[in-house]
């Protein structure tokens, strides 16, 4: 369980961190598993011993902004009228 793993202080950096990142970009990141993903960046950042606020809110803007990106991508395709599997069989 997280909380055996980790302080208090570093739960709350965690959620904090969590938090702005998702704040960041509210549309990109609106589903349950973009969050999770996130968070599961911020736990690895976490057990690597990166336990700061800054520290855990720069790995999920990171992961935020790889996340977004993706679907930003991925939406400008739809809207071109490509779907993933045109753009691979070129």
């Amino acid at each position: 369980m997280i909380t055996d793993d980790f302080d208090e202080r570093t739960i709350a950096n965690m959620e904090v961190a969590l938090d702005r990142a998702c704040e960041r970009f509210p549309k990109q990141l609106a589903s349950h598993e973009a969050r999770k993903r996130i968070a599961a960046r911020i736990l690895e950042t976490a057990r690597r011993g990166e336990r700061t606020l800054k520290g855990l809110t720069d790995a999920a803007m990171l992961a935020a902004t790889l996340i977004s990106s993706r679907k930003i991508r991925s939406h400008r395709r739809h809207m071109n009228g490509f779907s993933k599997d045109d753009s691979l069989s070129t």
